[in-house]
């Protein structure tokens, strides 16, 4: 299936986030402690990184649903690049989630 240049980017830039939440989250907050592992922090990012994941996958499935996932998709990602930034030391994380923000508004609107 051929996807034009906003949904292909959106499909890569959604899963990137994906990985990214989600290794960080086990891999670096994890080990760090303290307010990383916060149960509202460590829990937004585990589910940045699921809905980043299903958003791909309705993309790539060419669903009728995907766009209102988009909306879904940028919201959460806003909100956990603003809380990864307000606890410092995910650089990587603020980055993915906010380029998958963008780029699902922009599949959104």
């Amino acid at each position: 299936m051929s996807f034009n240049h906003l949904t292909s980017d959106c499909i890569e830039h959604c899963l990137a986030c994906s990985q990214i939440c989600y290794s960080t989250a086990v891999n670096h907050c994890l080990e760090a402690g303290g307010r990383h592992v916060a149960p509202g922090h460590f829990t937004l990012m585990l589910n940045c990184a699921k809905v980043c994941e299903t958003c791909a996958t309705l993309q790539m499935s060419n669903s009728s649903f995907s766009f209102h996932m988009c909306s879904l998709c940028a919201e959460i990602c806003e909100a956990c690049a603003e809380d990864c930034a307000n606890i410092g030391d995910m650089a990587d994380c603020v980055t993915a989630c906010t380029k998958c923000a963008e780029s699902c508004r922009e599949m959104a609107s």
